[in-house]
């Protein structure tokens, strides 16, 4: 019987790095001195300052929420869950827990002796450098396809760190396919090379496996001082071993090894070894180039940006930017904040050209992003979506200043729809004089929606409540969103309409646990994942967050995070929305660039048994939050 439970403990942490690295001998005597820990929800694991423990730990079931005693309660740093390692601080450092460790639910962990393990260290190298990075960098598992990262969540990190933080997470972009060579090759061949491929390097191979790297300096420096000749062989002046690493590398990573190891340039494999077949390489070169696409770069460009030709390439550049992200498994917090602050830096900069070419406004206003990219969400390309709002003027100077307004609009709807921002099929935009409006005739259909609740009215709140300040005035903006919860003050009536309409999609699976799918048309046997999945808990957080009379929240995620605030009796319900709301946005976004589509549906049969249990398990927040708005808005009767 013990021998079963060892094959278990083997078989589940091979499944996970760094364990896949561990020969099959040493991992079974590793599982053999597991400790299986039951650890009852609430309950810790650790605290901050506990003297350090002879074990550190891996999730087997549930999750373990870490947090620091110097931020709030409900602020977690990370959330760990299955396969996660936890605890690592006694394995380099003989010292008091920096952070502490709660079960979030109910838990199964497997305590592994950290003198043993160090056994294993003693002859794997590949081992201790995933740990290694994993204690320095404060990263919870650099390998872990759901969070790569530091331990920061979106509400832990400080406004000083960001500007570092879009610095480190930049993808080092590598030269694939490179030119290579065998060691039994002249010098005058290689020269050659580079002369006919302008490079300046190549790679020293021998079975596809990279054996040693020379460059054009190797050249001069050999051959042009006369201590080697044009037909000796590279072997004799090739850099060996080759540095290498894998292709989901970071910039700063790869700074690092090059300022460390002085040298110029880096073979890239597949698993980051010299044993593994050949994809690219990076040099200082490269270096350059990424750093020129970065966020903050970019951001920059912007600001200087005069030619749509110019926005066309930031454009892209910002989708390779997230794509590249997305497959080396950031943390989709980072990945929102990076695509809403560049996003709408590039939509305010079109606005401004769009000015600048028609002439000067003749009064005050606000160009609003609606849905997605009101609540900063916005990773695809997808529809248009917004509305304009200037101040008030006499019924005299009405039709000529909305008629200004409606061909500044037309003009930035063109710019966006080049750039790849389809028209909006309903019409929803800016350039439709139905959303171009003066702020109180903004007011007056805003009252009407509320006032006269129905299935249309309920849809355009829906919509048009999740707003956010693109360009302009935000006086107006803000004057929009104080008579809006004027309205909505104590107007149960109105929030019983808004919260059924939040129900109206339950959770997305049938009777024995099955996913519910299209049925029929285009999308027949898909999984719509934005419709069955996101929008719940996008409805949920907003008619929770207005009947709270919150204003200025409009992003899903920080307004669960402000609920947890309001109510800390729900912080469970309100964290697993937020989880939830990640992994399904996660999910939607890999799609979108997969298929360069809108990410909406999922074919269910390209998925890995993990990714739809990953998908199964977001669902039970939903279920949760809509239980919680049947109760709190009496749904029961109302319906």
């Amino acid at each position: 019987m013990e021998n079963v439970i060892v094959e278990r403990v083997a078989d589940f942490l091979k499944q996970f790095p760094p364990f896949q690295e561990i020969h099959s001998a040493d991992l079974h005597k590793i599982a053999a001195q597991v400790r299986v820990h039951y650890v009852p929800k609430r309950n810790f694991v650790f605290k901050e300052g506990d003297p350090a423990h002879t074990e550190f730990y891996v999730v087997q079931q549930g999750a373990v929420g870490l947090r620091s005693k110097s931020r709030s309660a409900t602020a977690w740093i990370d959330i760990c869950d299955e396969g996660d390692i936890l605890g690592l601080r006694p394995l380099f450092a003989d010292q008091t827990y920096a952070m502490e460790a709660v079960a979030r639910e109910e838990c199964v962990l497997y305590a592994i002796p950290i003198e043993a393990f160090k056994k294993v260290l003693a002859n794997n190298q590949a081992v201790m450098d995933f740990l290694l990075e994993s204690f320095a960098s404060n990263t919870r598992n650099p390998k872990a396809s759901e969070a790569k990262g530091k331990l920061l969540s979106a509400n832990y990190a400080s406004n000083e760190a960001q500007s570092t933080d879009l610095d480190f997470f930049q993808q080092a972009f590598y030269t694939k396919n490179p030119i290579c060579l065998t060691a039994k090759a002249t010098i005058q061949k290689a020269a050659l090379l580079m002369n006919d491929h302008k490079i300046s390097s190549l790679i020293i191979e021998e079975n596809k496996l990279p054996i040693g790297i020379i460059t054009d300096k190797d050249i001069r420096r050999w051959v042009a001082t006369g201590e080697m000749q044009i037909a000796d062989k590279v072997s004799e002046i090739m850099s060996s071993p080759v540095k290498c690493v894998p292709p989901t590398i970071h910039l700063a990573e790869v700074q690092t090894i090059l300022l460390q190891h002085k040298i110029g340039h880096l073979c890239v494999t597949q698993d980051g070894t010299d044993q593994a077949e050949i994809i690219g390489i990076l040099s200082e070169h490269d270096i350059v180039t990424a750093q020129a696409n970065n966020p903050v770069a970019l951001l920059k460009q912007i600001e200087r940006v005069s030619k749509l030709e110019s926005l066309t390439r930031i454009r892209e550049s910002l989708s390779s930017l997230l794509e590249a992200y997305l497959n080396t498994a950031l943390p989709m917090p980072y990945i929102m904040k990076v695509s809403g602050l560049i996003t709408q830096a590039l939509m305010h900069r079109v606005i401004e050209l769009s000015e600048e070419k028609i002439g000067k406004a003749p009064v005050k206003f606000a160009w609003l992003g609606i849905g997605s990219q009101g609540r900063g969400e916005q990773l695809l390309l997808t529809d248009q979506d917004h509305a304009l709002v200037f101040e008030d003027v006499s019924d005299e100077e009405l039709e000529t200043t909305q008629a200004y307004f409606l061909k500044l609009a037309k003009d930035v709807s063109r710019v966006l729809n080049e750039l790849g921002y389809v028209f909006c099929p309903a019409e929803m935009m800016a350039s439709n004089p139905k959303y171009c409006l003066s702020l109180s005739q903004w007011k007056s259909q805003f009252s009407k929606w509320i006032d006269q609740a129905s299935t249309q009215n309920i849809m355009m709140c829906s919509i048009f409540f999740d707003y956010a300040k693109v360009y302009g005035e935000a006086d107006l903006v803000k004057q929009i969103s104080q008579h809006i919860l004027q309205k909505l003050k104590g107007n149960q009536k109105f929030f019983a309409y808004l919260a059924e309409d939040a129900v109206k999609n339950p959770p997305p699976l049938g009777f024995f646990r099955q996913f519910i799918i299209e049925d029929d048309g285009e999308h027949k046997d898909e999984f719509d994942v934005k419709a069955r999945a996101i929008q719940p808990l996008v409805d949920a957080a907003r008619v929770l967050i207005l009947a709270e009379g919150i204003e200025g929240k409009n992003n899903t995620v920080e307004r669960f995070e402000k609920l947890i605030e309001l109510e800390p009796q729900n912080e469970e319900v309100y964290a697993g929305c937020i989880k939830s709301f990640h992994v399904l946005s996660k999910f939607r976004a890999v799609e979108g660039f997969k298929n360069n589509s809108s990410g909406r549906y999922l074919e269910l049969s390209s998925l890995s048994k993990s990714d739809k249990m990953k998908l199964k398990r977001a669902f039970k927040p939903i279920q949760e939050i809509q239980s919680l708005l049947k109760n709190r808005f009496k749904l029961s009767y109302f319906l």
